[in-house]
């Protein structure tokens, strides 16, 4: 065994790019290659880290399959924290199913680590949690204890369960301090904040308060009727009501459940709903279909009455109807909440994250950099997008995932 590439290797184990460096800095062969393009990762040179990986993986014979796969999870782990998720996620499958065979167990479970992270990222936490499940933790070293108890504690954000996400956290924390590895203390810290930042905004009797993750869980386990601005969904217990399609009836449930227990003029409705500025005979007349309308589609969970004024909503087997508010009214608040990471992103795998068209991305975020909102840096296929994290909130909310269905 070279006992130079076996020094290096434990320095970047304990997180020390720099002493890896000393070691192999002017050596050329394979393994030399592969150990100094991942402490060029974690100094941030990502495009030279992937060069270097690049040049490793060509240089290994291929009977050195397992060195070969242990390139391919480096440089996905590359492609991750450079947000190309366009990288092939079926190489890093490849690549952990070459370990697994090779008994190579702990770069296996990081490849997997990896692409629960990836499927967290684009929303997919059905299938993230099946990655995650077969997954053992028991025999992990600290390091990559704390990445496996980050991937749980990010699921759990993820479905409101915020108990057990501080369990996770907990676990995180222990394990990264065991680690003795700066860098991962500090992404640990910086989760339990999202924990401990309002989350979104409650809106009832014409006031509102900020909420933290476990107080948004709360109020979806109360049986207040809630207007949800994240998913648009009218909810009371167990019974959701999707409007998502219907964003003039979404427009007024949320109007007249921000009125409750007052009332809305006819007046106000319109501008809310129509974007009209005066209420005349038309809008009046389109306000009468759009109201019944709404009332179908509600009638299990509430009646609308009209008033002198305009109309009322009265929920029928509770007492309380609110509004659960984004953080910030910002139309495009995913694009800002995916960039909020704090990571550079390419236009291509926002649009991949949000599963929505790239030119639709495009135009938002030109629109956000008029308002100094978000920059950008390089051109062409180089060019990436960031933003500094919105002030006084977490983003969990924000992020594309299903996780009323959780």
């Amino acid at each position: 065994m070279d006992s130079l590439i076996t020094a290096a290797g434990l320095a970047l184990a304990a997180g020390d790019p720099l002493g890896a460096l000393d070691r192999v800095a002017l050596r050329e062969d394979a393994p030399a290659l592969a150990l100094r393009g991942i402490a060029m990762a974690q100094l941030g040179d990502l495009d030279r880290a992937k060069a270097l990986l690049r040049r490793a993986a060509r240089g290994f014979s291929p009977k050195e399959a397992v060195a070969r796969a242990r390139c391919v999870v480096a440089e996905a782990e590359i492609a991750l924290v450079s947000r190309d998720l366009g990288w092939s996620a079926k190489a890093l499958d490849v690549a952990r199913a070459t370990l697994e065979k090779h008994g190579d167990r702990l770069n296996a479970a990081h490849a997997g680590h990896l692409k629960v992270r990836r499927l967290l990222l684009i929303g997919r936490l059905d299938e993230a949690e099946g990655v995650l499940a077969g997954l053992d933790p028991a025999p992990l070293p600290p390091a990559s204890r704390a990445a496996h108890e980050l991937a749980v504690a990010g699921i759990a954000m993820r479905r409101l369960r915020t108990k057990a996400a501080r369990t996770a956290l907990e676990w995180a924390r222990h394990a990264a301090h065991r680690a003795g590895i700066a860098g991962l203390m500090a992404e640990v810290d910086s989760a339990f904040l999202a924990l401990d930042t309002p989350a979104a905004r409650l809106i009832a009797n014409g006031e509102e308060r900020p909420l933290l993750l476990e107080e948004v869980e709360a109020l979806q386990a109360s049986p207040a009727m809630v207007v949800d601005t994240f998913r648009y969904v009218v909810r009371s217990g167990e019974t959701a009501i999707s409007l998502a399609t219907r964003p003039v009836l979404f427009a007024l449930a949320r109007t007249l459940a921000e009125a409750w227990p007052g009332d809305v003029s006819r007046e106000e409705l319109v501008a809310r709903a129509f974007g009209g500025k005066h209420a005349d005979e038309s809008h009046r007349a389109r306000l009468r279909v759009e109201i019944g309308r709404l009332r179908a589609e509600l009638g299990t969970l509430a009646e609308i009455g009209a008033t002198k004024r305009g109309f009322a909503l009265a929920p029928r087997q509770v007492r309380v109807a609110v509004v659960l508010a984004r953080p910030i009214e910002e139309r495009h608040a995913a694009v800002l909440a995916l960039l909020a990471d704090g990571e550079a992103w390419s236009s291509s795998a926002l649009a991949l994250a949000l599963a929505t068209g790239q030119r639709s991305v495009q135009r938002a975020l030109e629109q956000l950099a008029v308002s100094g909102k978000v920059q950008s840096f390089g051109h062409g296929r180089a060019r990436r997008w960031m933003t500094p994290p919105v002030a006084g909130f977490t983003t969990t909310l924000l992020l594309p995932a299903p996780w009323l269905n959780g």
